[in-house]
């Protein structure tokens, strides 16, 4: 039987459960830092100066590589450097394919029902913004409905809320993915309900946790990880690869 690695994982709490449960099942001897959700809302420079500064804190002693629980992320993780161990994250251009458990079953289901919004467990318990100077507040869309009618009146608060909920116009479908866990909380229930709110259509779908179960055990096939040398810098391929290696 070999050896256990001791791993670190650093996460977006979006993963939280999925996470805790695999490491709490995996080989290896797992730490798991999570980071907020609100990370998602920075622009690309500031989520990767705070995922940087986790792995740099990282003791390399204690561990014999840290991982990432993210994706690509709009560009999130461009430039993340590892420093004197391995630095392993899967290939996925967002998290949701974390969920699904493979690209392919991921890229097949949305090329088939384009314009769906998925939840899961981790987005109906942590959909909310918990870091300060998101994109949204220095555009000033974070301000309530009253904040707008005393600033800007009453019909222009108005039309600034419609065009705040314009995005809801590219979807079709909610699609809550079922990931196994917390079924007793009935976080599907919530996600039907706000397909019906919307008046999309309503999907529940099979979730896999083969993905992040991988990640945490250490199988990092080529196909689905990247794993870099000390040194080494995520970049984005533009292929479908999704990242890949800028040495120094």
């Amino acid at each position: 039987m070999s050896k256990a690695r001791r791993l670190k994982i650093i996460a977006c709490e979006i993963l939280y459960r999925e996470v805790c449960l695999c490491a709490a099942n995996s080989r290896n001897v797992v730490d798991v830092q999570f980071m907020p959700k609100g990370l998602h809302d920075l622009e690309s420079a500031g989520m990767v100066a705070k995922l940087q500064a986790q792995i740099d804190e990282t003791a390399p002693e204690l561990y014999d590589a840290v991982l990432l629980g993210y994706a690509l992320c709009n560009n999130g993780v461009v430039g993340l450097t590892a420093r004197q161990r391995p630095l392993v994250i899967p290939r996925a251009h967002d998290c949701i394919t974390l969920f699904f458990g493979s690209r392919k079953r991921y890229d097949e289901y949305f090329s088939e029902h384009p314009g769906t919004y998925f939840k899961t467990t981790g987005w109906s318990e942590r959909d909310f913004i918990t870091v300060p100077n998101t994109v949204m507040e220095k555009l000033g869309l974070k301000k309530t409905y009253r904040e707008y009618v005393e600033k800007y009146g009453e019909d222009n608060a108005r039309y600034i809320m419609e065009q705040m909920g314009a995005w809801k116009q590219n979807y079709t479908t909610m699609a809550f993915i079922d990931m196994g866990i917390a079924n007793g909380l009935e976080y599907d229930k919530g996600a039907e309900a706000e397909a019906h709110e919307n008046g999309w259509e309503y999907r529940r779908l099979e979730g896999d946790l083969r993905l992040i179960r991988n990640l945490l055990d250490g199988e990092w096939n080529e196909n689905e990880f990247l794993v870099l040398q000390p040194g080494e810098s995520i970049v984005a391929s533009n292929d479908d690869r999704i990242v890949a290696v800028k040495t120094p």
